[in-house]
């Protein structure tokens, strides 16, 4: 199966919003968790989203990049 750079690009952008929905969901709840263990590994999944988040934006970006020909030439 192929993908293009294209829907690549689209699939990538629309997981990095989900991930980052996530994180942001999770770290404004924090708030309200009174142990400070379970405070702590709440972080830890909010950092996990993030991290699932900027790869997926990175790897959107490299797709642009080639959709736009700037790594080298389109075929």
């Amino acid at each position: 199966m192929k993908i293009t750079a294209v829907a690549s690009m689209w699939i990538c952008a629309l997981f990095a919003l989900i991930c980052f929905g996530v994180a942001g969901n999770g770290l404004f709840s924090t708030a309200s968790i009174a142990d400070p263990a379970e405070r702590e590994l709440s972080y830890g999944y909010v950092g996990f989203w993030a991290f699932l988040g900027a790869i997926a934006m990175i790897f959107g970006i490299l797709s642009w990049m080639i959709k736009e020909g700037k790594l080298g030439e389109v075929e």
